[in-house]
C-alpha cells in the first residue's frame, strides 16, 4: 500500500515540478525508503534526515532545544520544526516529518501508537509557508505502528498537494 501512495505522490509532484524531503523519527528512514522504492523518485526526492535520537532533532533538524526539554519530542511543534528543518537542509519545496512512539513503551508520557505528522510547503510570494499537521493513534505492534505511520504520512502529503 505504501508503494502505491508513494507512486501517487511522486506522480503529483513530478507534474508540478516540486521537490520533497523527509525528517523521520519513529519511521527510522522507512518513509524515505518507501518514496525511493518508486521508479522516477529522483525527479522529486531530495533526501532525508533520520533524527531517531532526541539530540539529533535539535542538532540536524534545528528543533528548539528548550521545546524538547520542556515538551518532549512527540508533539505538534516538534513535528513542524522537523519538517522545516528537512526543507531547509535538503533545499526542498515540500517536506514531511514524523515523530511518535512505536513502542514497546511510552515516551515523554505519550502512549505507544501516538504519532504527530507535519507537512510543510513552499512560500509563494508574500503568503506564509503552508503547514499541515495531524495527530494519529495507531494500534498494533511496533512494526505495525511504523508501517501505518509511513502510509499515513504519504497519504497526508498527497492530500495537501
Amino acid at each position: 500500500m505504501a508503494l502505491e501512495s508513494a507512486a501517487e505522490l511522486i506522480k503529483l509532484m513530478t507534474r508540478r515540478s516540486v521537490s520533497l524531503s523527509t525528517c523521520e523519527s519513529l519511521t527510522g528512514g522507512g518513509l524515505g525508503a518507501a518514496i525511493t522504492a518508486v521508479p522516477g523518485a529522483s525527479a522529486v526526492f531530495r533526501g532525508a534526515l533520520v533524527t531517531y535520537a532526541r539530540d539529533l532533532k535539535t542538532a540536524l533538524a534545528g528543533v528548539d532545544e528548550e521545546l524538547v526539554d520542556t515538551e518532549g519530542v512527540v508533539n505538534e511543534l516538534t513535528a513542524i520544526q522537523m519538517a522545516l528543518g528537512a526543507q531547509s537542509k535538503c533545499d526542498s519545496d515540500w517536506a514531511i516529518a514524523t515523530t511518535g512512539v512505536a513502542g514497546p513503551t511510552e515516551i515523554d508520557g505519550q502512549s505507544v501508537g501516538t504519532v504527530w505528522f507535519a507537512v510543510v510547503g513552499p512560500s509563494v510570494g508574500m503568503s506564509p509557508r503552508p503547514q499541515y499537521t495531524e495527530l494519529k493513534h495507531f494500534e498494533g505492534d511496533r512494526e505495525s505502528v511504523r508501517q501505518q505511520a509511513i502510509e499515513h504520512a504519504l497519504q497526508m502529503c498527497v492530500r495537501v498537494q
